[in-house]
């Protein structure tokens, strides 16, 4: 992928959000400075520029080193916190106040983080915590806390997130 293409791979999806294409276009940048020591020495202002920016103005905070593919769509992005262990896969839908990352476990240590497979749909305040798998086309609902794994091609719901409805993978008949 060419270095303009990697850094407007999200702006499609994100068509008619300014706000969502412009904050991806920084993190897509971040994550290219991220890749060589050098860039991260000559361009330290920008790194310092986002952090202040795009994560204490904004509150949306996407580390340099989280891993996400392409078409990532954020929608109201206040609030939003993901940490950089998380696995984020193709065209996830990322709303307002949601919180992605591990957890303390009763020994004092974390938790691994979440890993998010492709065209994940999460809803407003919805918490995923914890070493677990969320599979393909899940829709999870707003408010939801999501502790263990779920599926794919399920829509789940609740405190604690519960299967709502799983939907027959139609896939492997085309």
């Amino acid at each position: 992928m060419s270095f303009f293409a990697y850094l407007f791979q999200d702006r499609k999806a994100n068509r008619g959000n300014i706000k969502g294409q412009l904050v991806l276009f920084c993190f897509r940048l971040v994550q290219l400075i991220n890749c060589s020591m050098v860039a991260k020495v000559v361009l330290f202002p920008y790194l310092v520029w986002y952090r202040v920016t795009i994560e204490w103005f904004l509150g949306i905070e996407l580390p340099r080193k989280l891993t996400a593919g392409k078409g990532l769509i954020i929608y109201h992005g206040q609030a939003l916190v993901v940490n950089q262990g998380v696995v984020l896969g193709d065209n996830v839908v990322l709303r307002n106040s949601v919180t992605i990352g591990h957890k303390k476990l009763a020994d004092g240590s974390f938790s691994g983080c979440p890993r998010i497979g492709n065209n994940v749909d999460i809803g407003a305040n919805v918490c995923i915590v914890g070493d677990v798998v969320v599979g393909d086309n899940v829709i999870i609902g707003a408010g939801s806390v999501v502790t263990k794994s779920i599926p794919d091609n399920c829509t789940v719901v609740g405190n604690p997130a519960r299967i709502l409805e799983k939907k027959e993978d139609v896939t492997h008949l085309i």
